[in-house]
């Protein structure tokens, strides 16, 4: 929270905001990060494996992009240790397959959409979240 700015934040969430617009318009497809990684693995669909493959590539190389246009780079700084985040990727994978989405698919798209559903989901992950960093902060 050290460098806030609302308005990169705003802009940030119109680009989303368009980029799932476009996929839904486009494709037809929601765009759900963990769905379109799930099925570029086996048993996914070979035929549309190119844009699932350029859409992850995209979100790689946006910040690399980013920081070559506006010659301000990034440092991110990792907290835990490889074995925690390897229990928390697990855990996050888990959740998207148990809860039929991820966090994009369900907070971005499904919101916009009035899913009730995407509601729920987007209310417990948020509450699983909040109550992961209380306890692993204050516990």
């Amino acid at each position: 929270m050290d460098h806030f700015t609302p308005l990169s934040s705003l802009l940030g969430g119109a680009m989303i905001g368009a980029a799932a617009l476009l996929l839904l318009a486009g494709a037809g497809r929601i765009a759900g990060i963990s769905g379109i990684a799930a099925r570029l693995l086996p048993p996914g669909g070979v035929a549309d494996a190119l844009p699932r493959f350029l859409f992850l590539l995209g979100l790689v190389l946006a910040p690399l992009l980013y920081a070559a246009a506006t010659g301000r780079g990034f440092a991110p700084v990792m907290q835990a240790h490889g074995p925690l985040l390897l229990l928390a990727g697990l855990l996050v994978g888990f959740g998207a397959v148990w809860g039929n989405g991820c966090t994009s698919g369900h907070g971005v798209c499904g919101l916009s959409r009035l899913s009730v559903r995407s509601l729920v989901a987007t209310v417990v992950f948020m509450a699983a979240g909040f109550l992961t960093v209380w306890v692993m902060r204050h516990v």
